[in-house]
């Protein structure tokens, strides 16, 4: 399938890019939420980080680049649905300021994180932290938007990149799911669903995120590849100001990051 924007086509859609009784949950819950008088699901900015970094997974490259591939790869299943958008990997504030002024420096805190403070048990992912304590509508969202969850993924991210911050567990997973709806409901995520199974370059890939997001916006994206000579799409990383979360995705509540090491022609894996 040759490369290209999608120019149609747009429709309302879940957190997978396709109506869904959980995404209408999740809207719920933050009307809800919102309404409560509780702090906003989306204000991130107390523990004195500058930006977070969204990381959506392409499930099939990341499944097709592993040899041991986890459980939400091999079962039918769990992948149902997770090629018609991005899933949900994390939601990582940066270096906060009370941990460099411990001497941390930027790049101890994404190979660490919290653990930094509580190292991590020995084990897999579920001994990283206890089951995150969610409202039922939440929990069903989050099980949509991150397949990872089977390998209890929602709670190693939230044990190294959260629970040592001010982010209560509901707000930290309503902002990721929030900000994720929000890339999926882009000309952005069309692009790379429509163009699953073939390739394209690089530079279309970015700029497809700047037609969704606005010009100069690709700056704030990084992408991740796998396989022999970082070929396959694996992930999307996307750099917002803390302050400015509400916003996105403004192309003014971007932040620029470095550039991820993807091959020039990059292939979009699909499920067989």
């Amino acid at each position: 399938m040759e490369a290209g924007v999608s120019s149609g086509r747009r429709r309302k859609r879940g957190l997978l890019g396709q109506p869904g009784r959980c995404a209408i949950l999740l809207g719920a819950f933050l009307a809800l939420w919102l309404g409560s008088g509780q702090p906003r699901a989306w204000a991130l900015e107390a523990e004195g980080f500058d930006h977070v970094t969204l990381a959506l997974t392409w499930h099939p490259g990341f499944c097709d680049s592993h040899r041991r591939p986890p459980r939400e790869c091999r079962e039918p299943g769990l992948r149902e649905g997770t090629d018609r958008g991005f899933v949900l990997h994390g939601l990582w504030p940066s270096l906060p300021a009370r941990f460099a002024d411990q001497g941390v420096d930027r790049r101890r805190w994404w190979r660490e994180g919290c653990f930094l403070e509580r190292p991590r048990p020995d084990g897999g992912f579920c001994r990283a932290h206890p089951p995150l304590a969610l409202s039922a509508p939440l929990s069903d969202a989050l099980d949509e938007a991150m397949p990872g969850r089977h390998s209890c993924l929602d709670r190693y991210q939230y044990a190294k990149h959260a629970a040592c911050l001010a982010l209560p567990q509901e707000a930290y997973v309503a902002a990721a799911l929030r900000l994720q709806a929000a890339v999926n409901a882009s000309a952005f995520a069309d692009f790379v669903v429509l163009n699953q199974g073939g390739e394209v370059g690089r530079n279309d890939l970015i700029r497809a995120f700047e037609a969704a997001f606005g010009e100069g916006s690709g700056r704030a994206l990084r992408l991740e590849c796998r396989g022999r000579g970082n070929r396959t799409l694996s992930e999307v990383r996307i750099a917002i100001d803390s302050e400015r979360l509400a916003d996105f995705p403004a192309a003014d509540s971007l932040v620029r990051q470095e550039r991820g090491r993807c091959a020039s022609r990059v292939h979009i894996a699909t499920f067989q």
